[in-house]
């Protein structure tokens, strides 16, 4: 569902994330295909190994799985699924992510935890990637720790200054933990608007958050990417829904974006 600012429950379309992704990976050949992020509060962390694994069988091997603690206030409020506080949600989390894991990687798996028991469990068929990427998206410094740890891929948010700032924390993690950077997959996307006129830039300006939106001519774009790029990023995800109100408008600036701004690098 939506989200909002309060606790309040929004309208609007929102197709469920598994059941689309499905859908994508039977009509599809050869792109990837994955959440960003699916939080582990929705699904007890042996269902969501077993759901990766049969997508995993239906796109022959292209799915990323893309998982997270869970943010969404209102989300949760509305269909009674506990959130948690804080270092609770994140206890939660570190089970979940080892579970999810061992299960992708192993023919069974018993783990006895204070969030999540299960004992011989299996997750069958395999997945046909070996192993199958785990993703999380995040940016605090002790879940960049979990993530530096179990997973293949870091993912966060941000413009350049923010994404500074969480390249740098994700290195220290990387290093408490002994993990290479240059292991791990980094992504990051940003709020992009691609707009000429210095009026309607500072208009969105006012409104779109300042931690990550991009916002400028085509050459602002690029360069922006550019240092995104310099920061160590091995990927740059573009969100669709700044880029247009209907489905022709935003396929039309990824067709701009396509053509004008990644044809660059």
């Amino acid at each position: 569902m939506p989200n909002d600012e309060s606790t309040s429950t929004k309208d609007g379309d929102v197709f469920e994330c598994w059941s689309m992704i499905s859908a994508i990976a039977a009509i599809t050949q050869d792109l990837r295909i994955g959440s960003l992020v699916s939080p582990t509060t929705f699904r007890h962390p042996t269902v969501l190994a077993n759901i990766a694994a049969t997508i995993d069988q239906i796109s022959n091997g292209r799915l990323t799985l893309g998982i997270g603690a869970g943010w969404q206030v209102n989300e949760h409020l509305a269909y009674g699924v506990d959130l948690l506080e804080g270092k609770e949600r994140v206890d939660r989390f570190e089970e979940a992510i080892q579970i999810v894991t061992s299960m992708l990687r192993n023919n069974r798996t018993t783990f006895i935890g204070q969030h999540f028991s299960i004992t011989d469990a299996p997750c069958q068929p395999r997945p046909i990637q070996t192993p199958l990427p785990i993703m999380v998206g995040t940016g605090g410094p002790r879940m960049s720790k979990i993530t530096a740890r179990y997973a293949n891929e870091w993912n966060t948010w941000g413009n350049v200054p923010t994404a500074t700032e969480r390249v740098e924390t994700f290195a220290r993690a990387c290093e408490s933990v002994n993990r290479e950077w240059a292991d791990i997959h980094k992504s990051v996307q940003a709020m992009f608007f691609l707009v000429d006129d210095q009026e309607t830039i500072e208009k969105i300006r006012k409104v779109a958050p300042s931690d990550r939106s991009i916002i400028g001519s085509n050459d602002h774009i690029i360069d922006q990417i550019g240092q995104l790029i310099e920061l160590g990023f091995d990927e740059i995800i573009v969100p669709d829904f700044t880029l247009g109100k209907d489905p022709q408008s935003r396929i039309d600036s990824y067709e701009k974006i396509r053509t004008e701004i990644l044809s660059c690098f």
